[in-house]
């Protein structure tokens, strides 16, 4: 599991196959005494001791094997079985080296076997078996294996995973077992001390630490991480992340890095995140989230200057799904949604997020920015598959001559635009909009090209040729010119910027 942030890897602490073992020792070397020392100097800090916490909190932490079923080749295909009928018929003798084959029913058939994929960590949840850790750690395994820090080895059954939060749920045949303590994670503080323990390369029951160094890290992922700069490397992943009350305040995910090892900053997954998904895990085996059918994007600070919305905020609509909640409620492409119920929207991700932690079929609403105003929408939240994306959509219909090339005003910026056919308008699922024959010059520097579609133009909807001109006519020619086009199945702005 990788993910590409800022040319560097965010990679998941997964580590499947080698062992490698590092060591490091230092001394903070004591300050040179000063010539004069004040009277009253201010006491320094010791370090945290974590001895107590380790004896608390490492006996519900556990280890995680996980095994994988390949198919060996059974010696001999249908390859063989042709080149052995070829020597047969021309030599009368079969393949040299190869014994004369018998009935297909004797031949050596494929088999299928086991072998280790690979090692993760896990916590205990419940005293009756429950175990917590990343979904990426069992992903493809066909048995589960938890050992337990006395020795003890359990085949473990999966309850449910989420590749979207990355958290999974297993249970073990076992009572009695010691379990964690769940923080509060609205307490977690950055700069605060913490300690991770799990198996980096699979070196069971490793204690490392260090300091949150920052809360509400967006990566792209469903919920914001836990940055903090202690130790995490491959086999650390589905760990806990424990404050210095002994409590778990998340689960070790990913580490940022060039080399796939550690390199100071590691991130893991808020337990109120996680403890919400496995609760729904452990009671349905599966995670449901809201879903309101739109692609998003973020608003650029020119865009959002040139339109009117004043800073760079919400999520711009890039495609409705046909029949979805969002087009059922009236949601366009280009409309910028800047709240949620009661939530301010400021990036694509907090729309995101809230949506999917709203129960499907609750009532909400949507404020969105549209031709420079705000309206609100009502819209019921619906369900679906978070890796569901948009159908996608043919070409358009090019049978049919365009009508009503653009004049003067369109080529002024570069510009030869064409009406919509009907059956272009039936095929794109469109009202209205032009199609743009040719950009050069201003046009073409912004970005647009032949076969983009113009939606609007500074604020004002097209819907045929004689709007598009109308709109440039009305626009200030001292300033960007805001084109809302869409190109295949996104919508996005561009900003024609008068010649200098």
């Amino acid at each position: 599991m990788m993910f590409k942030v800022e040319g560097h890897k965010l990679r998941s602490c997964f580590f499947a196959f080698g062992l490698a073992c590092t060591a490091a020792a230092g001394l903070l070397p004591a300050a040179p005494a000063a010539a004069q020392a004040p009277q009253t100097a201010p006491q320094a800090r010791g370090l945290p001791d974590f001895a107590d916490l380790v004896e608390q909190v490492g006996p519900a932490v556990v280890g995680i094997r996980t095994v994988e079923k390949v198919t060996r080749g059974g010696g001999g295909g249908e390859m063989d079985e042709e080149m052995q009928e070829f020597f047969r018929r021309f030599f009368g003798q079969p393949l040299p080296g190869n014994p004369r084959p018998g009935p297909r029913q004797n031949r050596p058939q494929p088999q299928e076997e086991e072998r280790p994929r690979g090692v993760g960590s896990g916590f205990i949840l419940s005293a009756d078996g429950y175990v917590m850790t990343n979904a990426h750690v069992i992903e493809d395994a066909s048995e589960i294996l938890v050992t337990l820090t006395d020795k003890r080895e359990f085949k473990a059954k999966l309850i449910g995973a989420d590749k979207r939060s990355d958290v999974a749920v297993v249970k073990i045949e076992a009572t009695g077992l010691p379990v964690v303590k769940v923080g509060d994670i609205s307490k977690l503080r950055v700069g605060e001390w913490v300690m991770a323990i799990g198996s980096p390369f699979g070196l069971e029951n490793t204690v490392t630490a260090g300091i949150v160094s920052a809360k509400q890290r967006d990566t792209g992922d469903l919920v914001p991480l836990i940055q903090t700069d202690v130790a995490i490397n491959p086999g650390n992943s589905g760990g806990p992340l424990i404050n210095l009350r002994g409590e778990v305040v998340g689960i070790n995910s990913q580490i940022y890095s060039r080399s796939g090892g550690y390199m100071g900053i590691s991130f893991s997954i808020p337990i109120d995140e996680a403890i919400r998904v496995s609760d729904q895990l452990r009671a349905t085996g599966r995670v449901s989230r809201g879903l309101i059918g739109v692609t998003i994007g973020s608003v650029s600070k020119d865009v959002a200057e040139s339109i009117g919305l004043g800073k760079a905020r919400g999520a711009l609509v890039s495609s409705v799904v046909p029949g979805s909640a969002a087009d059922k409620a009236g949601v366009r492409e280009g409309d910028i949604i800047t709240k949620y119920g009661d939530k301010v929207i400021e990036t694509p991700s907090d729309l995101s997020r809230s949506v999917a932690s709203t129960k499907p079929g609750v009532k909400s609403t949507l404020t969105v920015f549209r031709n420079g105003s705000a309206r609100e929408l009502s819209i019921t939240v619906a369900e679906g598959d978070p890796d569901t994306k948009p159908a996608g959509k043919r070409q358009q219909d090019r049978e049919e001559q365009p009508q009503g090339k653009s004049s003067a005003a369109g080529k002024a910026l570069g510009l030869s635009v064409s009406d919509l056919t009907d059956a272009q308008k039936k095929e794109l699922k469109m009202r209205g909009g032009v199609r743009i024959e040719s950009a050069s010059e201003a046009a073409a520097r912004a970005g647009l090209r032949e076969g983009d579609i113009i939606l609007a133009v500074g604020n004002v909807e097209v819907a045929s040729v004689r709007d598009f001109e109308a709109a440039i006519a009305k626009a200030d020619k001292s300033k960007p010119l805001s084109v809302l086009f869409r190109r295949g199945e996104w919508a996005q702005y561009a900003l024609i910027r008068p010649a200098r």
